[in-house]
């Protein structure tokens, strides 16, 4: 295990080579393979969490990816909201995303048309994602003008819902 210490001028240091690191050098240690442990420097507080969203959102650019709505809404979200979002949402989703990817290289060989799925970016699999518009969807209640949040358990739920259809369509095309 790797331990970087960082510094509060946010410069990350290498203990294992004696020499600081960029965010840049850091993630293509991970892509590699590394396990690497972030910690201050001073109080030895663990920072990889912090370090490692940090990786994502300004070294992969991921935060041009994310649409201002939704960057909004979850910042209007109460802490264990947005934890109970990230930490069983996103998780869930992005492993029924490479299951669908997986089952898809298995049968491209055999159907062509299972690699579209993933060409171009991968909100084309959601039409209409429910943070950039305020119209109702159909089967949903219309939203109070009281300017409150949506019921976020019922789209959650509706998401899953589609999601299960659309990895049941998939199992019908390769079965």
């Amino acid at each position: 295990m790797i331990v970087i210490k960082k510094y509060g001028n946010r410069r990350l240091y290498d203990s294992s080579t004696s020499a600081y690191v960029t965010l840049e050098e850091l993630a293509a240690k991970l892509r590699a393979g590394a396990e690497v442990k972030v910690i201050d420097a001073k109080s030895g507080r663990d920072l990889t969490q912090q370090t490692l969203a940090q990786i994502i959102l300004e070294g992969r650019g991921a935060a041009r990816l994310l649409p201002t709505p939704l960057l909004i809404r979850l910042i209007r979200l109460g802490d264990d909201a947005l934890a109970e979002f990230f930490g069983t949402y996103v998780s869930w989703a992005l492993g029924v995303y490479l299951q669908v990817r997986r089952g898809a290289a298995a049968v491209a060989g055999l159907n062509p048309l299972a690699n579209l799925l993933f060409q171009g970016p991968l909100t084309k699999l959601f039409a209409h994602p429910p943070w950039e518009t305020d119209a109702p969807r159909s089967g949903e209640p219309p939203r109070d003008d009281d300017g409150d949040e949506p019921d976020l358990a019922a789209e959650l739920a509706t998401l899953r819902e589609e999601l299960e259809a659309l990895k049941e369509q998939l199992r019908g095309r390769s079965g």
